[in-house]
This record gives C-alpha cells, structure tokens and sequence, in this order.
C-alpha cells in the first residue's frame, strides 16, 4: 500500500497547536512508511476563509519543519463536488430539498438530503478498536446548501477519495462524523480510507485548550 496521510485546516483562523499536534502525528505516519503527507486547506466557508489565515497555516507548518508533497485548495474543486453532487441526485441516492436553514425563517433554500438507508456501520479505529454506530437516527441527512455549495462531510469524502488519501489521522471530536462520512462513501461507490482517532490535547482541568490556559496559537510559540 503506497500510504498517503493529510492535514485538512480551515483558513478560518490562526494555525492551532491541536492542528499542528494532528499533522505531526499525519507527517510522521508517512514518512514512517515511505508514503506521502498532503496539505488540503478547506476554504469552503466563504464568509470566514481568508488568504491571510492560509498563509499563517502554511507558514506554521514549515517552521515546524512539516514539508507537505502535495498541497490542494478545496474551494478549487467545486465543479467536482457539483458533479457527484448532480450524479448523487440522477441516481436517487439523494435528493433536493427547499428548506428553512441557518434559523431564518421565511427563507427557504434547496438543499442536497443523503438517502439514509439506516444501517448499522462498524469501523476499525487504529487508536480505538471496532467502533459501531447507528446510522438510522441520523435520518436523511444534509450533505450541500445547494447544488453548488457542498457541506464539510461531502467535500471531504470527495476530496479524500480523489486524493487516495489511505488513512485519516484526526483528532477524537471527528468520531462522531465518521458514520455520516461512510455512508457518502458507499453512496458513492468511494473506497473507506483506515481511520485512527487521536486523544485532544486538554487544558491541565480537562477541558478544551483554550486562550485563558496560555498560547494556543502557533504563531505565539514562533514569536
């Protein structure tokens, strides 16, 4: 198997030291095996996404000595999510739905619904084991805005897969998404990439690392 690992951060802020712990864990995972680290900046959130925040990204993971082989822009690969979009809809493996969202009532959208065939899914977690979920609670689930405006769970399904991205190395708040993410890929016809969820880094209280317990930013650290 010719491994192939990725760090996917949201120009949507400072490089975070938990974002910069995972793509440690990511780098040295291929490296380790011959294989290859992808950067994949997931810049779909038109409103928060700037280019100041990538390049601060950028420039973070190349002070930590992190050189990346490949490096992707997803908001560069809209055409390609429509498509499968499009091919989601034509196959009545999902379908358009006008709604109510983001609590503005009175404004309706058509948004994308995934067929949810409510099966049981169990993934083998590197870190965890065999981890089962339910998927029939989760219901119909949205997976575009629009036909043109993908959320977070199918781009990255679309992205990892284009990629041949082997193995997802994330962190544990991500479990949860996972059984939404399988289920594009059967929908799909996508191949399941071997998943391995890290422990957070939590503050010396055991909650999540925030400004108030010290620097958070790597950008902090560099100065």
């Amino acid at each position: 198997m010719n491994v192939k690992t990725r760090i996917a951060p949201s120009p949507t802020g400072w490089l975070h030291i938990g974002t910069a712990r995972t793509a440690l864990f990511n780098y040295l995972f291929a490296k380790h095996h011959g294989g290859t680290f992808a950067i994949r900046s997931e810049d779909t959130d038109r409103a928060r996404s700037l280019p100041e925040y990538e390049e601060n990204i950028l420039a973070g993971f190349a002070w930590l000595g992190l050189s990346h082989d490949e490096f992707v822009r997803q908001s560069e690969r809209l055409p390609r999510h429509q498509e499968l979009l499009e091919k989601l809809v034509t196959e009545e493996k999902a379908y358009l739905s006008k709604e109510e969202i983001n609590n503005e009532p009175g404004k309706k959208v058509q948004v994308v619904r995934l067929k949810n065939p409510g099966t049981r899914i169990t993934f083998a977690d590197l870190v965890r084991g065999d981890i089962t979920f339910d998927t029939a609670e989760l219901g119909d689930f949205v997976i575009a805005r629009a036909i043109d405006d993908p959320l977070y769970h199918f781009a990255v399904v679309v992205d990892d897969a284009d990629m041949a991205i082997t193995h997802v190395i994330r962190g544990e708040d991500h479990i949860s998404n996972t059984p939404r993410q399988i289920l594009i890929q059967e929908a799909l016809g996508a191949p399941r990439p071997q998943y391995a969820h890290l422990p957070l880094i939590l503050a010396p209280d055991g909650t999540e690392l925030t400004k108030r317990h010290g620097a958070t930013s790597i950008t902090d650290y560099r100065a």
